[in-house]
Formats: structure tokens, C-alpha cells, sequence
């Protein structure tokens, strides 16, 4: 039996390519803890995490003195039974996100690890139901931008074959948001989808409004409406429209999105990867919203949610914002507007160790158990 051996730290921080500007935050950098754990056969697998400017040094912190140690001299490929191990010994921190984010990038390295050395790729090992997946672009619908260049961007994404782009609301007034979106819609057509993202930022009777609005323009989804933690107020909201409730990228347990599909607060799912913390969970969630009927469309982290998607049955939609370009070789595969998963082993990410090394803020490596 192989045991781990090693376990390399590093974070670097990522500036992105474009301004991105939501409702509620300016994203000026995107912090990215790495994880590469070692096992005894020198078999390797990475896993990576992130957060929006700030946390990334308590993430690493986490991992350095608590987490990373705990690994040293177990089994790699129980990978459930180290998650559930590792959860507990953090108790005291959980649920949260910066102990969901450390749980990730563990957890995805030992995913990575796994099927590195049983050669199959990440999307065939947790379900392989697709080989692709249609694609929606947020990264021309952010709120600062002026309502022609919403329509440009998706005029430009529907001309590349992708079926929908995501639109950010919350401007000061109702009537910004509506102008912004009848814009849009009457420059793409009836059957290009047009989703949105309050990002949490209205009260429940300014989201009625709005959703009002939304069903005008027959928008596919309103994202995050409503702060995360009002399970009550998403059940109001989704009694009083049409438009679909998408929630989850602020969610960091399963028994959070328990709660939203029993209450039917929300009909899709949004389960971030690194939030949730891992693929472990990831995996449990989406098949708990299948139960339900329900779809799962995962937020950001395109190239480790690509594999994802393709493995489980109520996937609809990948979301486009380009990531990891500066730290990979090889970007991901994208065919007429479809997503396609890598069949090499492993994740499906090709990194750049070179470029990675050059950014990295820090490094620390674990050899010894706690």
C-alpha cells in the first residue's frame, strides 16, 4: 500500500485579465493556494483553491499547520474517509470557508493523484455521462459596463457557438436593469439564453421587483437574489416569479443545500468545488440535487468544473471566465461553443510549473506528521 509522503505548498495571486465588477465587490485579485501531495510509489496529483483578494495567507495557514500533516502516512486513495478525518480534526472552524477552501485543495490533489495513477481521466472516474458541455460567458456581462458593450460581448460569444451569456444587475435603479437587459435580448434573439447575477445585494421586495423585470426579458435564471443565509426569503421569492432561483457559490456545507432543495428555495444549484471543499462534496451535492430534480450549474473554476459537469446527469451549463491562463500550457478545449473535457489522466489541467514557481508568494513543504 502506497502512503503519502510529501506535501508542497504554495500560493501565487492572480490578477484578472479584465475588470470584473458585481454588485457588491471589485475583484482586483484572485489569491490560488496550490496543494501537491507525493505518495510512496512517487505517483503526484495537485489540487488548487482561491479566493477573491483576501484569506488566501489563513487558507495556506490552515493547510501548513493543521491539515498538511495530518495527511503525512495515509493511504491516498481514501480519499472519503481523509476528507471526513480532516473535517473533523477542524471542527472547531467548520462550517466556514477558509476550512472548505483548505478541505479543496486537498481534496481535489487527491482526486488528482487517484487517477493519475489509474490513468482515467477525472471526468470518465466520477461518472463520464458526457464528453461535452454547452457553455454561457460572463466575462462581458460585468456591472460596470455600458449597455453597448453587453451587446457586443454577446453578440460576439453567440457568433463562437455559446448558447447564453450572464448579465449583472443591481444597478441603482430598476429601470437600468431593464434597459441593460431589453438591449441585450433584442440585439441576440429569443433562443439565446440571457441569465443574471444580483450577487446577494437586494432586500426581498427589490428582488420581487427585479424579478418582475426578469420575467419580461425571459431571463433563465436570477442568481443569488438574496443574501445566502435568508432560506426564508429565497422560498418567498421563488413562490413569486417564474424565473428560476440559482444559488450556492456562497454555500459551504451539503446540509446548506439540503435545506434550499427541501424548502424549494431554489430550483439550481451552483456548488463551487473549492467552496464546498473538494470533489468529495461536490459529487454528493450534485447527485442530492438530482433527487430533486434539480440542475447543477457550478460557479467559476471553469477548467476543474469541466470534468465535473461532464460526469453527472443534471449538469445544463459550464460558466466561461478564463482563470488559469496564465499558469497553464494548454488552455481549455473549447469546440463551438461546447466545453470538452481532457482524457488525460487526472484533472485535465496541464500546469505551467515554470510560471507557477515565478508568481508563487511562498512555498513550504510537509514531510513529517503532526
Amino acid at each position: 500500500m502506497a502512503t503519502i509522503e510529501r506535501v508542497e505548498l504554495q500560493m501565487i495571486d492572480l490578477v484578472p485579465k479584465v475588470k470584473r465588477v458585481d454588485a457588491i465587490q471589485s475583484f482586483v485579485s484572485q489569491e490560488t493556494p496550490f496543494v501537491t501531495i507525493t505518495d510512496s510509489d512517487g505517483a503526484v496529483g495537485t489540487g488548487y483553491c482561491y479566493t477573491i483578494g483576501t484569506g488566501g495567507p489563513s487558507v495556506m495557514a490552515l493547510l501548513e499547520h493543521t491539515l498538511a500533516p495530518a495527511l503525512i502516512g495515509r493511504d491516498p486513495e481514501r480519499i472519503e474517509g481523509i476528507w471526513r478525518d480532516l473535517m473533523f480534526l477542524t471542527h472547531a472552524t467548520a462550517v466556514g470557508a477558509i476550512t472548505s477552501l483548505a478541505l479543496a485543495a486537498i481534496d481535489t490533489a487527491l482526486w488528482d493523484l487517484k487517477c493519475k495513477k489509474a490513468k482515467i481521466p477525472l471526468w470518465k472516474a466520477a461518472g463520464g455521462v458526457r464528453d461535452r458541455i454547452p457553455l454561457y460567458s460572463t466575462e462581458g456581462g460585468w456591472l460596470h459596463l455600458e449597455q453597448q458593450a453587453l451587446v457586443d460581448d454577446a453578440l460576439a460569444m453567440q457568433s463562437k457557438g455559446f448558447r447564453g451569456s450572464k448579465i449583472k444587475i443591481g444597478r441603482e435603479h430598476i429601470s437600468q436593469d431593464d434597459a441593460r437587459l431589453g438591449a441585450v435580448r433584442a440585439a441576440v434573439g429569443a433562443s439565446y439564453e440571457i441569465l443574471t447575477d444580483g450577487n446577494q445585494s437586494f432586500v426581498l421586495s427589490e428582488a420581487i421587483r427585479r424579478a418582475q423585470v426578469l420575467e419580461e426579458h425571459r431571463i433563465g435564471w436570477f442568481e443569488e437574489p438574496l443574501p445566502s443565509d435568508d432560506i426564508q426569503g429565497h422560498v418567498e421569492l421563488a413562490r413569486r416569479t417564474s424565473v428560476p432561483i440559482a444559488v450556492g457559490e456562497s454555500m459551504y456545507s451539503i446540509s446548506q443545500f439540503k435545506d434550499y432543495l427541501q424548502t424549494g428555495a431554489a430550483s439550481i444549484v451552483q456548488v463551487d468545488v473549492a467552496r464546498i471543499g473538494g470533489i468529495t462534496p461536490w459529487l454528493k451535492v450534485a447527485h442530492m440535487a438530482e433527487a430533486f430534480n434539480v440542475m447543477v450549474c457550478p460557479h467559476f473554476l471553469m477548467e476543474l468544473h469541466l470534468p465535473l459537469v461532464c460526469a453527472v446527469p443534471n449538469a445544463k451549463w459550464l460558466e466561461y471566465i478564463p482563470q488559469l491562463d496564465a499558469v497553464t500550457s494548454m488552455g481549455m478545449r473549447i469546440e463551438d461553443g461546447f466545453g470538452v473535457p481532457s482524457d488525460a489522466p487526472g484533472l485535465g489541467i496541464q500546469w505551467d510549473w515554470d510560471a507557477i514557481d515565478a508568481m508563487s508568494l511562498g512555498s513550504r513543504t510537509i514531510t513529517e506528521g503532526a
